[in-house]
């Protein structure tokens, strides 16, 4: 993957450390007295932030020049505090008359800035707009300059946003003495996201600018002693597609939610959609409050990834494991049968069935398919808490999954320390029966249940998720790489894997399944839908692999319901959400393209409500 970088010139600042007179930098902080005694000054000159991309080297974040107008001071810096303001003033005035622009500065950051750091130029309005550059490009007096500066750049806007983050200003530079080193402008630094996590890599080394006065203080000559060297670039897992077409589906078929497609086979996440988002250069160069507020106070907290950062009670789709649990575990074998009644009684508390019919003795896959409550609550008593609480473990429930970003969730799978710390008590008959159908204490991650449904789909092969392949140099010398690798091998009879997917399958295509608005034309969709309380909301989801027989992507959707909506399910609602988007994602590139996917013919589904 090739990358294009730019440098600034040397030109246009006037600025300055002092050297002693054998040229090495000693003096860290020179004092007036000493500088008119000096001849030569050093400054760093940041260095382009290098960019973040997409697998296949499409940019998702870059840096972009900026120009800034500022006034430039003439030396020597003698002037009193009357003269400092009267020259500031004429050239904010005649700036003003220029961009049309309201420019506010005060007294004292005018005075603190000729004071302190007077041989930088003072910016006084900050990344000019295409139409302004132009204006001042027609010829401005020697008292007013064009700075250019780097910018991060987001070109997708939203895209990812909550993957790759934002930067921000570093603190300003005027508000002390200049000292040894100090930058021409300040830098950028990651806040959020990729570019939090990276930012030493993606930072650069500064490059040197040399500036010489002469003993009145009168600058003779710059010069650029070294030239700054572009940062590495982040290579991201994200295929920019995918993940653009995730995001579009999302936020046209929920108002809050989920959406995360991972590749089985390595573990890497193709896609990771949280919605609503937000646009990241909103933060740059630095967010403005109004906007910030804005961002803060949205009901729907746009700024939250839900996909790795919020955790949701599973519901249904966690029978799965439960069932994985007992059947890898060797106690519950393919042949069991249980009954399937409206309601199971657990000491003096009677649970329901989400149907108000009983289906008689069901096997698990016919228990999984109609998503039969009461089936799974006999089953958690049969194999207990332990066998679920470790195999959920195994497949990286309840732990985060150590992708690089800041405040992954880590979910939660409640265990008796768990549940003294909490409740104080250990797991019960009544728990281990919440906790078969994914209720109780049980929380778990958008980003984890994608992950979890791949280690079932590979026969409990679990990839460890990767959300970044590599680091390079701008040449594309690789300096890190993140290579597949195996976190867990839970060993998994093909008997057990076959009969796991094709009650997965059942559940999409079966007349009792619950999840028929998921299905694709011509491929398998292996799936469970899950529908919980989360407070007052409910969380819906639909989550598992597909194609069945070779899974190529495994994937979890979470739909948020409103409050109070009791109308929200995992197969109204979480289900066709991965219908439309591998509809999409298997449609043919050319209408008559034989055997690809079209509109699944019409079912008449069970009562989606599980």
């Amino acid at each position: 993957m090739k990358f294009l970088f730019f440098l600034l010139p040397a030109a246009v600042f006037a600025q300055g450390v002092a050297l002693d007179n054998t040229g090495s930098v000693e003096n860290p902080k020179p004092t007036w007295e000493t500088q008119r005694q000096a001849r030569t000054y050093a400054l760093e000159i940041p260095a382009p932030r290098g960019q973040i991309t997409d697998r296949n080297g499409r940019p998702l974040a870059q840096s972009r020049l900026s120009y800034n107008l500022a006034i430039n001071f003439p030396t020597p810096l003698d002037w009193n505090d009357v003269k400092v303001l009267s020259f500031a003033r004429q050239q904010i005035t005649l700036a003003k008359g220029l961009l049309k622009r309201d420019i506010q500065i005060s007294d004292a950051a005018i005075l603190g800035h000729y004071k302190n750091r007077g041989v930088l130029p003072l910016d006084i309005a900050e990344d000019l707009f295409p139409a302004e550059l132009s204006i001042v490009q027609g010829g401005l007096p020697s008292e007013l300059i064009l700075r250019q500066t780097y910018v991060r750049f987001y070109p997708n806007g939203s895209l990812a946003s909550h993957i790759i983050g934002y930067t921000g200003r570093e603190a300003p530079l005027s508000i002390r003495p200049i000292e040894n080193n100090d930058r021409i402008f300040p830098e950028s630094e990651g806040r959020e996201g990729l570019e939090q996590i990276f930012d030493n890599e993606l930072r650069g080394q500064p490059g040197i600018l040399h500036i010489t006065y002469d003993k009145e203080g009168r600058k003779t000559s710059e010069r650029i002693a070294r030239q700054p060297v572009p940062g590495y670039n982040v290579v991201a897992t994200l295929d920019e597609n995918f993940q653009r077409l995730c995001e579009k589906v999302l936020s046209e078929n929920s108002k809050r939610g989920a959406l995360v497609v991972i590749e089985p086979e390595t573990g890497e996440i193709l896609a990771m959609a949280s919605h609503p988002g937000f646009n990241p250069n909103d933060f740059v160069p630095v967010v403005k409050p109004a906007v910030f507020e804005a961002y803060s106070k949205d009901p729907s907290d746009p700024l939250v990834p839900r996909a790795f950062r919020s955790a949701y009670p599973a519901g249904s789709t966690f029978k799965t494991f439960v069932g994985f649990a007992a059947l890898v575990s060797g106690l519950l074998k393919p042949k069991d049968e249980f009954n399937c009644p409206t309601e199971f009684t657990v000491g003096d508390h009677t649970f329901k069935n989400w149907k108000k019919t009983g289906s008689g003795k069901l096997n698990f896959k016919e228990a999984l398919t109609q998503s039969c409550n009461t089936w799974f609550y006999q089953v958690g008593l049969k194999i207990g808490a332990e066998p679920i609480i470790d195999y959920s473990h195994r497949l990286g429930l309840g732990r985060r999954t150590g992708i690089p970003v800041k405040s992954e969730t880590d979910g939660n799978i409640p265990t008796d320390e768990y549940m003294l710390r909490v409740h104080k008590r250990k797991i019960k008959r009544g728990d281990i029966a919440n906790m078969a159908i994914g209720q109780g204490d049980i929380l778990i991650s958008p980003l984890q249940m994608a992950q979890a449904m791949g280690a079932v789909s590979q026969r409990g092969v679990f990839h460890q998720t990767r959300l970044v392949k590599q680091v390079q140099t701008i040449d594309n010398r690789v300096v890190a790489a993140y290579p597949d690798r195996v976190r867990e091998e839970i060993p998994v009879t093909p008997e057990i894997a076959e009969l796991l997917r094709k009650a997965l399958v059942a559940v999409t295509n079966d007349g009792q399944g619950t999840a028929h608005r998921a299905q694709v034309k011509g491929i398998d969709v292996a799936g469970k839908t899950g529908t919980a309380q989360w407070g007052l909301r409910t969380a819906a989801w639909f989550a598992g692999f597909l194609p069945a027989d070779n899974p190529r992507y495994a994937f979890a959707a979470l739909y948020e319901g409103e409050p109070n909506d009791n109308t929200v399910h995992g197969g109204s609602h979480a289900a066709p959400i991965i219908g439309k988007l591998f509809k999409e994602v298997f449609a043919p590139q050319n209408p008559g393209e034989k055997g690809a996917a079209t509109e699944p013919e019409p079912v008449v589904p069970a009562d989606e409500s599980n």
